[in-house]
């Protein structure tokens, strides 16, 4: 599957910087990365990151998205601003498994200033794997927001 992945800056603080490892992790579990930006550690706004991944997604050039901010919440708000993208911010791994299972999550937002890289990296492992459960009522309800 091919997976967007973009992030602000903040995917590019520390000794370690998130965007890199977590785009080494994803092609390690077999997935194609569609790089939607940024790549440094200069200051950038995440909504337009969030629009180029949101626009990848709903022209069916990736099947699901990655999004880091540093907490996770603006990048997500301004992902969701575009039809057609369910965007679920995950502080824990029940979150990210629920955010699939239960609403059909196309887009996993994550905090690099709220979570470790291993957090990240076991939060988008099961993200992935996590099928929609799928049923009338959560199919109702994802009608609803769509």
């Amino acid at each position: 599957m091919i997976i967007a992945l973009g992030s602000d800056h903040a995917g590019y603080e520390g000794e370690t910087p998130y965007k890199p490892a977590m785009q080494h992790y994803i092609e390690s579990l077999g997935h194609t990365v569609l790089d939607c930006g940024t790549n440094g550690p200069e200051s950038v706004d995440y909504p337009d990151f969030a629009a180029v991944l949101a626009k990848a997604i709903i022209e069916n050039r990736a099947g699901l998205g990655v999004l880091l901010c540093g907490t996770g919440i603006g990048i997500g708000m301004a992902a969701n601003k575009h039809r057609g993208i369910r965007a679920a911010t995950c502080a824990t791994l029940e979150m990210a498994r629920l955010s699939r299972e239960h609403n059909d999550a196309n887009v996993l937002c994550l905090g690099q200033r709220i979570l470790t890289l291993d957090q990240c990296t076991e939060f988008i492992k099961v993200w992935l794997d996590t099928p929609f459960d799928g049923g009338a009522r959560h199919c109702r309800r994802i009608n609803k927001i769509g």
